[in-house]
């Protein structure tokens, strides 16, 4: 018998691809190939007979996920592509540090993972550090008065979140 998908975990990614999917059926045990739409995913790995994970390979709009085993090939599930989403910073702890800079600022929010940098205004942190997509800490420059700090990832640059030097 034919393997059965019946679900993707997540259903939607990045159109940069790379991302993980648990694919979830049965008889996916021995599985040869997870397509994405006609191009491969960029690799798997067969769990057990219920469970396969899968990188999702570049891709854009919707296309059906499919698994072959020497049994034939599964019945399609969908996948959304999506555009990615720019970071969002939600809170600054603390939002206010001393002129000369040095204090490690928590940035709260979302989708900061891929962050490329932190800027305090136009000056650049001194460093920071993602900790999860939910946060980052970011060592404040020296500086003066009320700023905005935004953070860059490759989906684009966050709203900004005030920061104001004593």
């Amino acid at each position: 018998m034919a393997p059965i998908l019946l679900a993707l975990v997540p259903p939607q990614g990045p159109t940069t691809g790379g991302n993980t999917i648990t694919l979830v059926g049965t008889g996916l045990s021995g599985a040869s190939a997870v397509m994405f739409g006609s191009t491969p995913a960029t690799s798997f790995t067969v769990l057990f007979d219920g469970a396969i994970t899968a990188v999702a390979p570049p891709g854009t709009g919707t296309v059906q996920v499919t698994v072959t085993t020497a049994a034939g090939t599964s019945n399609p599930a969908s996948y959304t592509y999506q555009a990615p989403v720019p970071p969002v910073i939600l809170a600054l702890v603390p939002p206010f540090g001393p002129a000369a800079g040095g204090l490690p600022v928590l940035i709260v929010g979302a989708q900061l993972a891929g962050a490329t940098a932190v800027n305090f205004g136009a000056t650049p942190a001194t460093n920071f550090t993602v900790l999860s997509d939910g946060a980052i800490v970011a060592v404040a420059p020296a500086g003066t008065g009320t700023v905005q700090v935004t953070v860059v990832t490759g989906a684009g640059t966050s709203n900004g979140g005030a920061y104001r030097y004593l």
